[in-house]
């Protein structure tokens, strides 16, 4: 039998047997039970979600401005001062979207890092959208946070168009149980969302090196537009990355949580953002079922209530540690 990543169709008994987890059993069976919903806020939105982590002394991009009215959106210039690069994001945005980044500015004007160019005007267009609810949870009106556009760190960079990679890690029960980086390409404009195009990177929980990568859901071993190589890539302060997802669990009580960080090549690690209903293609990125990380996670976590992070982590290195080599027949899509 071919392994499931190649294959766009399989029965539902290969899936039980590969433990894919899919939407309906992550939502029933670990957010659900997991997750209590008044915990959602915390996370939900942004601004409380970086309080929270700088009072965990967890490193996190620096913000320059709020905006959430008319008032806010006249002192736009003020907050941007002579700032060239920056992130615009809604606070309460999910899946990437409504994230506008800025990469530079020449001439009054400002440029993605595609190349696109926006007049102040067109970023006030869009922080207007961000307002309205656009991008927003549910539809509802929100606020665009303006903050420090991450320096990724050059070994990532490489292996990223034009854009800084970001790190998911999966937790579960305060166990780090998947991780996956997410590298930009020319399709994606500089985002890190694999739906727009971005790469899906598989992660060795045990070394931090990269072992093997999707794009669209299929295998690929090079970059396709820099056609660099994007396994055995290590990520660097790999511990720190794992203490920082631990903490996150901590600081949240939350069950099941996505962690999303970035390495900035001066301030190392930074949290960018926590999400209670973390995305499944990391299965895809990494070759192996959640369910088969999942259900060790539990039983550790019920069988030893109160164990210390550095235990979790030790735990998770030593029982979830990559099993699997990307695929020989791979190739660049």
């Amino acid at each position: 039998m071919n392994h499931w990543w190649h294959r766009f169709f399989l029965t539902p008994r290969e899936l039980r047997e590969m433990g894919v987890v899919g939407i309906n059993m992550r939502n029933a069976r670990f957010v659900l039970p997991n997750n209590p919903r008044r915990l959602y806020e915390l996370v939900d939105n942004k601004i409380r979600t970086k309080a929270l982590a700088e009072e965990k002394g967890i490193s996190v991009p620096e913000t320059y401005g709020i905006i959430g009215n008319p008032y806010d959106m006249s002192q736009l210039h003020k907050i941007l001062g002579d700032r060239s690069t920056f992130v615009i994001k809604p606070a309460r945005g999910s899946g990437g979207k409504g994230i506008l980044v800025i990469s530079g500015k020449e001439d009054g004007m400002f440029y993605k890092p595609s190349g696109t160019r926006l007049s102040l005007d067109e970023v006030k267009h869009h922080i207007s959208n961000i307002l309205a609810g656009l991008f927003s949870l549910g539809g509802r009106r929100d606020v665009a946070l303006i903050e420090y556009r991450v320096t990724s760190a050059k070994i990532l960079t490489d292996i990223s168009f034009q854009g800084a990679p970001d790190i998911r890690v999966v937790m579960f029960h305060g166990y780090p149980v998947m991780v996956m980086l997410r590298a930009s390409t020319r399709e994606s404009d500089g985002r890190s969302n694999l739906h727009q195009g971005a790469l899906g990177v598989g992660v060795d929980i045990a070394t931090g090196r990269t072992i093997r990568a999707i794009h669209h859901g299929k295998p690929v071993t090079l970059h396709p537009d820099l056609k660099v190589r994007l396994t055995g890539v290590q990520l660097p302060e790999w511990d720190k990355i794992l203490d920082n997802a631990v903490t996150c669990h901590e600081m949240t009580g939350l069950g099941y949580l996505g962690v999303d960080m970035m390495i900035d090549e001066d301030k190392g690690p930074l949290m960018i953002e926590v999400n209670a209903r973390p995305g499944l293609a990391i299965q895809m990125a990494n070759g192996v079922g959640l369910l088969k990380r999942l259900q060790p996670a539990a039983e550790r976590a019920a069988k030893f209530k109160h164990e210390s992070r550095e235990a979790k982590i030790a735990f998770s290195k030593k029982h979830f540690a990559a099993k699997i080599t990307e695929p020989d027949t791979a190739s660049a899509s």
